[in-house]
C-alpha cells in the first residue's frame, strides 16, 4: 500500500504563531497592523533587514498595515541623511509604508502624560539619585545591584 504523497505544513516561527492566534481570536477585530522602529542615528545592517520583512511581511501576509516609526529619542545622533537611508534600503527589500511615517518624538507630550499618570497611580517614580549613585547601585556581571531609595 502506497501513502499519499502530503506535504508537511508549514510551520510559523514564534512571531507568527501569536499573531496567528491572535487573528484566529479576532483580536483588534482580526486587523494585523505592526510598525518597523529604527533609530535615524546610522544605516541599517543586516538585523535591521530581518525586522523590516518580519514587520512589512506579516502585516502584507495578513492584508494589514505597518508603519515605518523612527525611534528619534536621541536627535543629536540622528540626521535627515539616515532616515533618507532608511527609507531607500525599506523600498529596496520591496516594502512601502504608503502615508504612515512617523516619529516617536509626535508622542513625546503623551508619553509624559502616561508616566505621570503611572507615578500618581504608584505604578512608577521619578530616581533622583546622581550619575555616581546610579552606578553605584546598578551592580555589575558578578554582583547584584541595589533598589533605589
Amino acid at each position: 500500500m502506497k501513502m499519499p504523497d502530503l506535504e508537511p505544513a508549514p510551520s510559523l516561527d514564534f512571531i507568527r504563531e501569536r499573531v496567528a492566534e491572535d487573528v484566529k481570536a479576532n483580536k483588534n477585530g482580526g486587523r494585523v497592523h505592526t510598525r518597523f522602529p529604527p533609530e535615524p542615528n546610522g544605516y541599517l545592517h543586516i538585523g535591521h533587514a530581518k525586522s523590516i520583512c518580519l514587520n512589512f511581511g506579516v502585516a502584507a501576509e495578513y492584508k494589514g498595515l505597518c508603519n515605518l516609526r523612527f525611534d528619534d529619542t536621541n536627535p543629536s545622533k540622528e540626521t535627515v541623511e539616515f532616515e533618507e537611508s532608511i527609507q531607500r534600503d525599506v523600498r529596496w527589500l520591496g516594502f512601502d509604508w504608503d502615508d504612515r511615517m512617523y516619529y516617536a518624538s509626535d508622542y513625546f507630550g503623551k508619553l509624559y502624560e502616561y508616566a505621570i499618570q503611572l507615578i500618581k497611580d504608584g505604578n512608577a517614580y521619578v530616581d533622583s539619585l546622581s550619575a555616581d549613585e546610579i552606578r553605584e547601585y546598578r551592580g555589575t556581571l558578578i554582583e547584584p545591584g541595589k533598589n533605589s531609595p
